[in-house]
């Protein structure tokens, strides 16, 4: 069978052989827009895509098209109506991951509670040198152990959160689904109790009209002034402009966000724009480690064998 990736941008220096041993032939894209993506598609049996979409007149009017897969875990990308009305299966990739973000996450907490990149930038500017004395203290620094770290999304990267916290020494509590209402199950709090009980704020939940802007002005009213926020899972479950005036105003000490409400940020973006000292902010990486990438080609090249024996894995 024939297939085609329309958007390889990102792993294009990745070995793509495990998907090149299961097709007759692979052709690859490194972006494709909107308007070149049904003549891309056109004579392929199997679509491969990332981030392009693939709408319902593209899947209904392919003139091969028996398979989607897609280079990643969400795939709102995919028409699934119009696949499912085709009888198209649509598969993707699953906690591939997993790892990945749990060190990315544990990077911006310890960067965070150590202010290493205010410290790393007085070096850099001649504060060490400076100093009279062998060290120097222009930054507060915070241990882990004894804080509490707040979950909220407790699936496979929140418990990865988790252990990682209890080795720390941190206390860990969860919050119950966003939505859920009465008594939380056990080992479960409500969303009340964990915004101002949490010295810290892990997000790992999926971005819903729940979940969409849970974090605004009123939430971190309610937090510690002594509080962090991590959000390496959607940026609109934070609202940005409430974010900046909370840091602006003291309301909470720090944040750190991986994720932002629309990528890449090209038009600027509030919390960019901002500058602030107890902001970290980077470009959507927290899932994109070497061996994460590498279980994306992995598990693809899995779905599209499957398939070609008459079987299907992952779908959705």
């Amino acid at each position: 069978m024939r297939a085609v990736i329309l958007d390889l941008k990102g792993l294009e220096t990745l070995d793509l052989s495990p998907i090149e041993h299961v097709v007759s032939e692979l052709v690859c894209y490194e972006l494709t827009s909107e308007d070149d993506v049904a003549d891309r598609i056109r004579g392929f049996d199997i679509v491969i895509t990332n981030k392009t979409a693939l709408s319902e007149d593209v899947i209904l009017n392919a003139d091969r098209l028996q398979y989607i897969c897609v280079l990643a875990t969400g795939t709102n990308v995919v028409d699934k109506d119009a696949a499912l009305k085709r009888g198209v299966p649509v598969s993707n990739c699953v906690a591939y991951g997993v790892d990945s973000v749990v060190q990315h996450v544990w990077s911006l907490i310890l960067a965070l509670h150590t202010n290493l990149l205010g410290y790393v930038q007085d070096v850099r500017q001649g504060e060490w040198q400076r100093s009279d004395q062998f060290c120097f203290f222009n930054h507060p620094i915070a241990e882990l152990k004894g804080r509490t770290l707040g979950i909220v999304g407790y699936g496979n990267l929140g418990r990865g959160v988790a252990r990682i916290a209890e080795a720390f020494g941190m206390d860990v509590i969860v919050s119950q689904r966003i939505g859920s209402e009465g008594v939380p199950q056990k080992g479960r709090v409500t969303f009340e109790q964990l915004i101002q009980q949490a010295d810290v704020i892990s997000l790992h939940c999926p971005l819903t009209e729940k979940t969409e802007n849970l974090f605004d002005r009123d939430v971190f009213k309610h937090m510690k002034s002594s509080a962090f926020l991590i959000n390496a899972a959607r940026g609109g479950i934070v609202n940005e402009p409430a974010l900046v005036e909370a840091l602006t105003d003291g309301e909470i000490a720090a944040a750190a966000t991986d994720v932002l409400t629309t990528e890449p940020p090209k038009e600027g973006n509030v919390l960019i724009d901002a500058s602030l000292p107890n902001l970290l902010i980077t470009p959507h990486i927290a899932w994109g480690s070497v061996e994460a990438r590498t279980r994306v080609i992995a598990q693809t090249a899995e779905n599209i064998s499957a398939f070609c024996h008459g079987e299907t894995v992952r779908t959705v």
